[in-house]
């Protein structure tokens, strides 16, 4: 897993699929999502690095419960007694109650599917022990207030978080950002995408100066242009190979 730090107060874990961001005020941390299964003891072993404790995190909050953000939740909560929040359409299938809905491909997504599976563990991941739920306009206790932002598409209950007092935009995977040419997209592996345009037109509205997507490269500086040209520029992403891993394919209007 890297640690790559984007600011004093936020930090970006990569793992072989997706990755989760760590933010800091003052003594107090959050982690956003929670990468896949056997991720609990490596994000333990980030916060040790950065010189703070497991127990500092108070909080995981899950922007949607694909595995590959919600697999190391229950695992990194036992180490820490962080509170898990998820948006409550989707915290079913965090819990495990029922099996959660699986995408709607479009032909082009089934390649990039079938590589990032092969790097995800196999089987059934460790469960919260319990689940704080959420929904759209709640503000949570972090960054000065953080407004949990509804933006239903890549899953019913994907939700992202605005930290409008720092300009941070975490969008979870309504948004992604290309492996190739750090294009700004629709994210990928939706249940609706009509829907995730909405939503994205939705966070572009924002005007957020820092984004943080699930997969991809954040945008540091202006990202509320960046995620405007994504909402309105781009339509039909097509697959290309990816540089480092799987991940979204490059939109051609959009091109760098």
């Amino acid at each position: 897993m890297d640690v790559i730090e984007l600011s004093p107060r936020l930090h970006l874990l990569r793992f072989p699929v997706g990755q989760a961001y760590l933010w800091r005020d003052g003594g107090e941390l959050t982690l956003i999502d929670a990468g896949p299964a056997g991720s609990g003891a490596p994000i333990a072993e980030a916060v040790a690095a950065l010189g703070r404790h497991p127990r500092d995190v108070r909080r995981i909050v899950l922007t949607h419960f694909h595995e590959d953000h919600a697999g190391g939740a229950g695992e990194f909560a036992a180490l820490s007694g962080a509170e898990v929040l998820v948006h409550r359409l989707d915290a079913p299938f965090v819990r495990g109650d029922v099996p959660g809905p699986r995408p709607v491909f479009e032909e082009w997504e089934r390649p990039l599917h079938e590589q990032a599976a092969k790097l995800l563990p196999e089987g059934d991941f460790a469960r919260p022990p319990r689940l704080t739920e959420v929904s759209g306009g709640d503000v949570l206790d972090m960054g000065g207030g953080s407004r949990v932002v509804h933006v239903p598409g890549h899953t019913h209950g994907s939700i992202a978080l605005h930290l409008p007092e720092h300009g941070v935009l975490f969008t979870g995977d309504t948004v992604a950002a290309s492996p190739v040419d750090g294009t700004v997209m629709p994210g990928v592996f939706n249940l609706d995408r009509a829907q995730v345009l909405t939503a994205c037109r939705l966070l572009a509205e924002l005007d957020a100066d820092v984004a943080c997507f699930g997969h991809g490269a954040p945008v540091t500086s202006r990202a509320g242009r960046a995620l405007r040209n994504a909402a309105h520029g781009c339509s039909a992403p097509v697959s290309a190979p990816p540089s480092r891993g799987p991940g979204p394919g490059r939109c051609p209007s959009r091109g760098r």
